[in-house]
């Protein structure tokens, strides 16, 4: 099923509220120590750059003007996706 943009544009929306609830009242040490909070952020970030790489298919045009850095959120998605071994969070 194809997706639309409007969805996709929701579901970023959503995710990154989700980012700012989530962290709003948070340091980085907190961040560190609470594993929860770890994977909730990560899952949300995913959701965010899988969001624009089908955006990306469907209407890049207007998400390079939208967006000029989303080729940078979904390599940031990849990172988190596939190379959860080697982050170092202090370097993000």
């Amino acid at each position: 099923m194809p997706h639309s943009t409007r969805k996709l544009l929701l579901d970023l929306i959503l995710s990154c509220e989700e980012v700012i609830e989530f962290t709003s009242d948070k340091n980085f040490e907190e961040y560190q120590v609470n594993r929860v909070l770890q994977l909730a952020i990560e899952r949300e970030f995913e959701i965010i750059g899988e969001a624009l790489v089908r955006l990306e298919r469907i209407d890049q045009e207007n998400l390079e003007d939208k967006v000029p850095e989303y080729r940078k959120i979904i390599g940031f998605r990849n990172l988190i996706a596939h190379g959860y071994d080697v982050i170092d969070e202090a370097a993000l």
